[in-house]
């Protein structure tokens, strides 16, 4: 007798969308069931061991390369699979989310690499999961367009040779997708409904392009992590009758604890692997989340003072350059997230220069790319890169043997020296605030004071204010860091908003929720893993 056909998975509080049924059909739901049935047990267990090890560091206040994985870091006969054509030159990768206007404006921008994100820079509103999956079918199919019913522009792609090489990013590990359940009402991981809904629609359609289903694998805390999602890709290719070995992933070493196994991360994904990519702000972010209780020595100044000239920051991004290359594989530099101003071309010619240092640098240290949030910054990124790459498409033969990065390089914050400031908080504040009100709004990715922020900006904002106040964090005016400084700063920066905007718009936005939530994940006693965690349970749609 047969088995019985596993139970469909169900769309749960959510409104139809117009043409959401190309995306959930029968079968593309029934793959991103057979994912969720095999590995989401997993999931589990590794999301409860990232508990494990965050005790054992507020235990040890330490950090270490791992014992038992010493074989693999020794053994120097290995290399990741050879990067696809596709993928060979990355000098300049784009980033943002997958609405219709930035498909077309990404893949337009002169960009190697585009990075459509359904992560920290898309808030995870059902619209949002579906019609981003629909931009991305659409630009394949090259039926996408888009009018701008404010100005009349409208929007179209230049042709296919012209295009940016699309490299999708899902959700991390830890973040659900609510509206698509199992028959027992437990909810598919977010990581699962972006990759396999993306993979299923455009994995055969992707090689008969040339290129191939291409992934930044996000918040990657081990190599065990990147076993799983090696394991995801092995059987993703068997259902589909897709060759072992098309799918390339680039992770990111966005986690302190990651930046301890980017060896093992590349042996796990050895036959997927394309990459490494250092990813400054959630780096940031995971240093607060995981010593936050270490005393002073681990306490981050401003976020703006924290530059990749650090002495720990240089270790980090020195020592995934020299393992890359080591391994064959890419090694993408860290975000340019100014926006340019139209308005204010001063701000904007300091702003540029600090760009082209920060893309000389790397490029200098032997990057093969880098990533920026604007497409007015691809030309600076670009130069950059050709100086030193010339016609090459890598600098992967540059080894950098030169490199002896020891375990405690990588958490010595205290060889910074820059100390926390008042206006450091207020900006926190700021960022915090104005981020969140626009999550909660459907937007991941939002120009706040020049800059993009998304929501690793923001977890470095609230994360900041946390650890201050719990480590009696005097700042340079003389005020010591407490919640009540905290709530007073935030009032202020919620009258002057109510001033900013009006109050028609301030009543109809959200600003007291976002305030009040950013209160919440920066006071609260019990720090919350990830502010999207409590946020998700109050965005909408």
């Amino acid at each position: 007798m047969s088995a019985p056909a596993p139970s469909p998975l169900a769309v749960v509080d959510a409104e139809p969308l117009p043409r959401q049924e190309e995306v959930l059909s029968d079968t593309a739901l029934a793959f991103v069931a057979a994912l969720h049935r095999r590995f989401t047990p997993r999931r589990d267990e590794l999301l409860a061991r990232r508990a494990e090890r965050r005790a054992e560091i507020a235990r040890t206040s330490t950090l270490d390369f791992l014992p038992e994985t010493a074989a693999i870091r020794a053994d120097d006969s290995w290399q990741v699979a050879p990067a696809p054509p596709a993928l060979e030159d990355r000098r300049v990768e784009i980033t943002g989310p997958t609405d219709r206007k930035m498909t077309i404006n990404a893949l337009n921008s002169g960009a190697k690499v585009w990075l459509a994100d359904f992560e920290d820079a898309s808030a995870p509103t059902w619209e949002n999961v579906v019609t981003g999956q629909l931009s991305l079918i659409d630009a394949y199919t090259r039926s996408i367009d888009f009018t701008d019913e404010r100005t009349g522009k409208t929007y179209a792609l230049r042709p296919d040779e012209e295009l940016a090489t699309v490299v999708m990013r899902p959700r991390g590990w830890h973040l659900d997708e609510r509206h698509l359940t199992d028959a027992d009402g437990t909810p598919v991981p977010g990581a699962l409904v972006d990759f396999g809904l993306y993979f299923f629609h455009n994995a055969k359609r992707l090689l008969d392009l040339g290129k191939g289903p291409y992934f930044y694998l996000p918040k990657t805390e081990s190599h065990l992590e990147a076993r799983l999602w090696n394991d995801v890709f092995v059987f993703a290719q068997d259902y589909l009758g897709i060759p072992q070995g098309t799918v390339r992933a680039t992770v990111l070493i966005e986690t302190i604890t990651a930046a301890y196994e980017m060896e093992e991360i590349l042996y796990e994904l050895r036959d997927h692997a394309s990459g490494l990519n250092a990813g400054r702000w959630d780096y940031l972010f995971s240093i607060v989340k995981n010593f936050r209780d270490g005393g002073p020595r681990f306490v981050l100044p401003d976020r703006n003072a924290v530059t990749m000239t650090a002495p720990f920051m240089r270790a980090y991004t020195e020592l995934l350059v020299r393992t890359c290359h080591k391994r064959g594989a890419h090694a993408i530099g860290g975000m340019a997230a100014f926006i340019p101003s139209r308005r204010d071309q001063e701000v904007n010619k300091v702003a540029f220069e600090k760009v082209k240092a920060d893309k000389d640098r790397e490029a200098n240290d032997g990057f093969d790319g880098s990533w920026v949030a604007h497409p007015d910054l691809v030309p600076i990124a670009m130069e950059s890169f050709d100086r030193v790459l010339g016609d090459r498409p890598n600098q992967k033969d540059r080894l950098r043997e030169d490199v002896d990065v020891k375990a405690e390089d990588l958490i010595a914050i205290d060889s910074l020296d820059a100390r926390p400031t008042y206006a450091g908080l207020v900006n926190a504040v700021q960022v915090g605030i104005r981020y969140i009100e626009a999550w909660l709004r459907g937007l991941g990715a939002v120009a706040i004071f020049n800059l993009m922020e998304d929501a690793a900006t923001a977890e470095i904002s609230r994360s900041q204010i946390w650890q201050w106040i719990n480590a009696g964090v005097v700042l340079d005016n003389g005020e010591r860091v407490t919640a009540e400084l905290a709530r007073k700063v935030a009032a202020e920066e919620l009258a002057d908003i109510r001033a900013e905007v009006g109050e028609e718009a301030f009543a109809a936005g959200n600003w007291q929720q976002a305030h009040d939530l950013l209160l919440k994940v920066a006071l609260d006693e019990d720090y919350a893993d990830f502010l999207t965690l409590p946020a998700y349970e109050q965005l909408k749609g």
